[in-house]
């Protein structure tokens, strides 16, 4: 109650309702000047509507999933003019266009940074068909090497993860880089700022970037001005304006901290204390994250910099963060490890493609985590597909949502999931906040991805790859735990859910790729 009151203070004294009224009354003054026009341009307004058949047109031939072609194409069938020039608007992404700019100048600079040694291509070579086409596709069309020599530890809880971070950030000697989706003021981010401070005065490198969407309600807009005071480099990515624009639907959606270029952590844990269940939102709250040491480090290092500097001028110097590593502990062979990133100005969902590539290559089973399932024929015949050949498929989904009308759209997914004999569980104990599978005791991946449009097409993502590595057994024995605490969902379940839950999850979903 109290965060509730807080936040709705902020709304309400703050800048986030100058936002929501600026944009508001954009979108007044857009939908008035489309009926101005068609009360007092009759004959421009019917031409125009030969602009929505073109659309259509345009729209079923357009490389992009079914769903979304049937929701634009549905809207505009029953708003050809407003629905037509509203896919041009959002789907033109003309905003965006200096982003894809800016992030194509950052891709182009470190050419030649990442790529996967001779030796590590030769141990490639060696392991089976799906790893040596995975690693080429993963290289070659995405961009992200594999690495041999990387050391994993594993978090089944945010708990986990945060007393360990706070020791590898005292160990900091020359930079530390955080990039978070959601930051709080609270335990965990104080702690962390705490550390963040005496490391700046012993002359380490400190840079925080996190997503402006905390600006409207969980931060001061000029949060990173008083950051900087303490002599850190912080920015918001993509700060939050009063106008229209269809970059504000590009977040940054990430959780990586790199601390020397020898340690990286990621995963779906954020700085905020319902991460580490220091206050309860919606039952406990379960997460995971992973801390990776090593080669593998050098991605991350790479990809949180092309972000950085995505809102800077000038050049980075990348070869600055990426010599002289040395590491305590020696490195060892512990399998094969390919951190990886997505971006929304990417032609390929490599978020996705990772995880259908684990789906399509399994033969014994593949066990799932996620808080959110919302996703397109083509993915949830994957899956089908794949328990429909022997394969064990099991997911784990909330019982207490955070967000309501998202969780009747999974369960609106049920019948089908469960008529293919793809098995589903509820946590019971409250939010499961995971982004992990893991398939056959042999690959894994833990990071930001969700099962939905959002982290698919929409959102700058991050995830680490693992293949014949010590922290695959990890994940299914945290698997296996956690479904422990878990109900079954059954055909009987599904049926004495209240009705409204499956009218709205299902209506809902015409609108699933926009949301």
């Amino acid at each position: 109650m109290e965060r509730f009151l807080r936040g709705l203070f902020k709304i309400v004294f703050g800048r986030t309702l100058i936002i929501i009224l600026m944009v508001l009354i954009q979108i007044v003054a857009l939908l008035g000047s489309f009926l101005g026009l068609r009360s007092y341009f009759p004959f421009i307004w019917e031409s125009m509507n030969v602009l929505g058949a073109f659309m259509v047109i345009f729209i079923v031939n357009r490389d992009e999933p079914a769903e979304f072609k049937l929701t634009w194409i549905i809207l505009i069938c029953l708003f050809p003019v407003l629905g037509a020039l509203t896919y041009i608007f959002i789907m033109g992404n003309f905003g965006g266009i200096g982003l894809k700019a800016k992030l194509y100048r950052q891709v182009k600079e470190t050419e030649g940074l990442l790529v996967t040694e001779e030796e590590t291509k030769e141990a490639v070579k060696e392991c089976s068909v799906s790893l040596k086409g995975f690693s080429h596709y993963m290289e070659n069309t995405a961009g992200f090497p594999t690495y041999h020599k990387s050391n994993g530890v594993y978090y089944p809880l945010g708990e986990d993860k945060f007393e360990d971070l706070l020791v590898e950030l005292k160990k900091a000697e020359k930079f530390i880089f955080l990039e978070y989706f959601i930051v709080e003021r609270g335990i965990m981010w104080n702690a962390v700022l705490d550390i963040l401070k005496e490391k700046v005065k012993e002359g380490v490198e400190v840079r925080m970037m996190y997503d402006g969407m905390c600006s409207l309600l969980l931060l001061p807009y000029k949060y990173p001005e008083e950051l900087k005071r303490y002599g850190i480099k912080a920015k918001m990515f993509a700060p939050i304006v009063p106008f229209l624009s269809t970059t504000q639907n590009n977040r940054d959606h990430r959780k990586v901290v790199v601390i020397d270029g020898k340690v990286a952590f990621t995963g779906g844990i954020n700085l905020a204390d319902e991460y580490i269940n220091k206050v309860e939102r919606f039952g406990h709250w379960k997460d995971i994250g992973v801390k990776i040491t090593g080669d593998a480090v050098r991605s991350f290092t790479v990809m949180f910099l092309q972000m950085w500097n995505v809102s800077e001028k000038g050049s980075e110097e990348y070869e600055k963060y990426l010599k002289d590593i040395t590491f305590e502990e020696p490195l060892y062979r512990d399998g094969f490890v390919i951190p990886y990133g997505e971006t929304p100005s990417r032609s390929t969902e490599v978020g996705k493609t990772v995880y259908s590539s684990m789906i399509n290559g399994a033969s014994k089973y593949v066990h799932i985590m996620t808080p959110y399932f919302i996703v397109d024929r083509e993915f949830l015949d994957c899956m089908r597909y794949a328990a429909r050949r022997g394969v064990e498929v099991s997911m784990i989904l909330p019982h207490i949502p955070d967000k309501k009308v998202v969780y009747y759209i999974a369960r609106s997914f049920y019948p089908e999931l469960l008529e293919a004999g793809i098995k589903v569980y509820e946590y019971t104990p409250g939010f499961i906040h995971a982004k992990a599978f893991v398939s056959d005791d042999i690959s894994a991946t833990v990071g930001t991805i969700n099962l939905d449009y959002r982290s698919f097409y929409h959102h700058f993502e991050c995830g680490v790859y693992f293949y014949d590595h010590s922290v695959v057994a990890k994940v299914e024995q945290d698997f296996q735990d956690t479904l422990q605490k878990c109900q079954e969902v059954t055909a009987e379940y599904y049926k004495g859910l209240p009705l409204y839950q499956k009218m709205v999850g299902r209506i809902s979903r015409l609108l699933a790729p926009l949301l």
